[in-house]
């Protein structure tokens, strides 16, 4: 480190260097018979930065502490820093992107630049990011967005009739008939009419109107939006969002953005993840002493926890938000994605009307689908769609205009969103090869959610529930004392310590359960399905070995 004498004859010959190269942008010069002192104008203070700027940042600071000290002038202060700053940004957390993660990236530069590690590759499923663990894209979709992007194509015999048709049913309803143009800022009318009859195929002939739709950037955007309406109030009146726990890390980080309440209301591990109407009453029962919860989230089938919820259970949930006059949010992304016998998908709309008038026209709901899961996996495009029902006509115009502002969502994820509700039809030229693929994909998601299961369930110290669906499974993990211990003097949750040291040792990327929330005392994972039946063994043995060495070692 410099000493403060070092210091100040570092800056006196900065100051005469300026001085000689930029006399002549200087005013008020003073001099004296012991060592030249002077003013500087900006630019003395932009030419000593520059000559600071081959210096370690460690020593720019000292030698900006030591020129204040002197009385010379240092770079003006920022604007923005992280005192000033939005305060409710900094409490967002993303586990899916956190710490761990961004330690993956830099051991993958690691390995690139020849670096020696006990493993080859890192092998991520810490995210739902099916493509990037190496799902291939289904043909048809592919071929109707390329004709989409260079309409050229549609002159070309390579391509079949209907990928053609399809094409050129969506570019007609773009502005220009280019997936370049804006489209209306709930989504081309078109696309939305697409996405109304396939809701109704879908809940067996349940109305839906094209004006309720609202394509969106991924699920995501429209989750984002709804909260955006709901949030009100301050102090005990604040909003309070009921989320399940385990939950996906989206929900608390929008809700801390926004300064909205957390209520959590946990799910049965013991019952296969299942949800309990009694957990929400305690759960709202002890949120109103300090908020005002007015909304509940339900994602299903489940994320993190990949179960799926009985038409029974729907049922309860919707008779308890009529009760509690509480708007309800279906997160329901991973509809096509249902693997364990006995398990089917049921939309929360479709319970609701089946329900009848007495809930049906009453009960105000946001549903949520998008093209980055079930057997498409285009996470990507950014497709996405909301259906409200039952929202007032006033605050539905102010959902209107809250979407304008951002202009639209992204035209070829619309597109793909199209092509999702409005597939190959039987008897249509791509129909045969659309099946085969989409079949594939989701037989081959079931055979890997069973091997999940199965080979986790033989370690010792971890418990595995089924994978009723979606793309993850959620095992509890048992930790020794020790590493507890040891993991809370570093100021880390346990598993937090688990998953770094799995990252280091084997290369596997997982997420730590508290990036999700869990009960007290308990510590799990959540790791995707998606890789390679092949990697994906790989990884499970791997992990297998670490497991038993790990508990080995902190025993």
């Amino acid at each position: 480190m410099l000493s403060s004498r070092s210091v100040w004859i570092f800056i006196q010959a900065e100051k005469k260097q300026i001085c000689h190269r930029s006399s002549q942008h200087f005013a008020g010069l003073k001099k004296s018979t012991d060592s030249p002192v002077m003013t500087p104008s900006p630019l003395s203070s932009f030419s000593l930065s520059k000559s600071l700027s081959g210096l370690s940042s460690a020593r720019r600071g000292l030698i900006h502490r030591k020129m204040s000290e002197n009385g010379v002038t240092a770079r003006r202060s920022k604007v923005l820093t992280i005192d000033t700053m939005n305060a409710t940004v900094k409490k967002v957390e993303y586990a899916v992107r956190g710490p761990i993660v961004q330690r993956a990236v830099q051991i993958e530069k690691e390995l690139n630049e020849g670096a020696k590690k006990p493993f080859t590759e890192v092998i991520k499923a810490n995210i739902g990011d099916a493509h990037a663990m190496g799902q291939q894209p289904i043909t048809f979709f592919r071929q109707v967005l390329a004709l989409c992007s260079y309409p050229e194509l549609l002159n070309e015999n390579s391509f079949p009739e209907d990928a053609k048709s399809r094409a050129r049913r969506i570019l007609q309803g773009c502005g220009g008939k280019s997936i370049g143009a804006y489209s209306a800022s709930q989504g081309i009318e078109v696309i939305r009419q697409d996405v109304s009859r396939y809701i109704e195929r879908r809940d067996g002939g349940v109305p839906c109107d094209p004006d309720n739709i609202y394509l969106s950037t991924g699920a995501s955007d429209g989750i984002v939006t709804m909260l955006k309406l709901l949030v009100a109030g301050e102090g005990p009146s604040r909003t309070g969002i009921m989320i399940s726990i385990p939950q996906y890390p989206l929900y608390s980080a929008a809700l801390a953005e926004l300064g909205a309440v957390q209520v959590n209301y946990y799910l049965n591990e013991a019952k296969c993840w299942s949800l309990d109407i009694s957990e929400l009453q305690r759960s709202l029962d002890a949120a109103r002493k300090h908020c005002n919860p007015r909304a509940l989230c339900i994602i299903n089938p489940g994320n993190p926890t990949g179960q799926v919820q009985s038409r029974e259970c729907i049922e309860e949930v919707i008779k308890f938000a009529a009760r509690e006059r509480l708007f309800l949010m279906a997160d329901e992304v991973y509809q096509d994605n249902v693997y364990a016998a006995g398990c089917q998908f049921h939309s929360f709309k479709k319970v609701l009307f089946e329900m009848g008038p007495e809930y049906s026209d009453t009960v105000e709901l946001a549903s949520f689908h998008s093209t980055s899961k079930c057997y498409m996996g285009e996470c990507g495009f950014r497709g996405g769609y909301m259906e409200v029902i039952n929202m007032d006509p006033e605050v539905k115009a102010q959902l209107t205009k809250l979407v304008s502002v951002r202009l639209c969502p992204p035209v070829p994820g619309q597109a793909l969103m199209d092509l999702v509700v409005n597939p190959p039809q039987q008897g249509e030229p791509s129909y045969n090869t659309f099946m085969k693929e989409r079949n594939a994909t989701l037989s081959n998601l079931a055979e890997k959610a069973k091997l999940t299961e199965q080979i986790l369930n033989t370690v010792p110290g971890i418990t595995c529930n089924p994978v009723q669906g979606a793309m993850y499974s959620f095992p509890q993990i048992t930790l020794p004392e020790r590493a507890i211990k040891e993991a809370k003097e570093k100021g880390q949750a346990p598993d937090m310590l688990y998953c770094m040291k799995l990252l280091e040792e084997t290369g596997i990327c997982l997420v730590p359960g508290s990036g999700f929330g869990q009960r007290d005392g308990t510590y799990h994972f959540r790791m995707t399905i998606l890789p390679p039946t092949d990697k994906l063994k790989i990884l499970l043995n791997k992990l297998k070995e670490f497991h038993q060495k790990f508990t080995q070692q902190y025993s």
